[in-house]
């Protein structure tokens, strides 16, 4: 056999081994993934059935009794102080809720004639886990290679009576995440408006 057959064929060989192992690493991060996406699942049912109780900003008039679903680290919200509010309304101008901005922090009050149900699509599949669970794990990787302070998290309180909204709170978000957070809050409410319309 000639030297150059030789050479084709140790890197027929080597090219085979390569191949293998690249299967056998894709078999093994869609393992990863599809555990991953479980522990996700699992983490943010146990999130919403664990209530506490919440300090959030103070309302005009009397709040009734409220459940309180902290993720990440907790934030003080007592000394937040707001700098904007915008209103967010539907096309036709019914108000679904106020947002309140300060500099790293966004406060989403609902309408209080609307009953946002928390599993009304699509709250929960986009804006809870495509949106703010992501952030948060963006964050979590930070902070794992020692690029963010852990009280910088992402975190978010989700705050609720049944299982209906009535306001979110996000702390630590840069002003970038604010503009997407808005942006994806008002398509998250309009098309919850939508659906809740068009059931009764």
């Amino acid at each position: 056999m000639s030297e150059n057959a030789e050479k084709i064929k140790r890197l027929i060989a080597f090219k085979k081994k390569l191949e293998n192992e690249i299967e056998k690493m894709s078999s093994d991060l869609k393992d990863s993934q599809a555990m991953l996406d479980t522990i996700n699942s699992i983490l943010l049912e146990k999130g919403f059935k664990r209530l506490e109780a919440t300090d959030s900003p103070t309302r005009t008039g009397a709040m009734p009794p409220r459940e309180s679903v902290n993720e990440g680290p907790s934030t003080p919200q007592s000394h937040v102080e707001f700098e904007s509010a915008t209103p967010l309304k539907t096309m036709t101008g019914e108000l679904l809720a106020n947002l309140y901005v300060s500099e790293n922090s966004l406060r989403v009050v609902l309408a209080e004639d609307k009953d946002f149900d928390i599993n009304t699509p699509p709250f929960m599949h986009f804006l809870v886990e495509r949106v703010l669970l992501k952030m948060q794990e963006r964050d979590n990787e930070l902070v794992r290679a020692g690029q963010l302070s852990p009280d910088k998290i992402f975190c978010y309180n989700i705050v609720r009576e049944g299982d209906i909204l009535r306001e979110i709170v996000i702390n630590n978000s840069d002003s970038d995440r604010l503009r997407e957070l808005k942006s994806s809050i008002r398509w998250t409410l309009e098309k919850m408006h939508e659906k809740m319309k068009s059931q009764s």
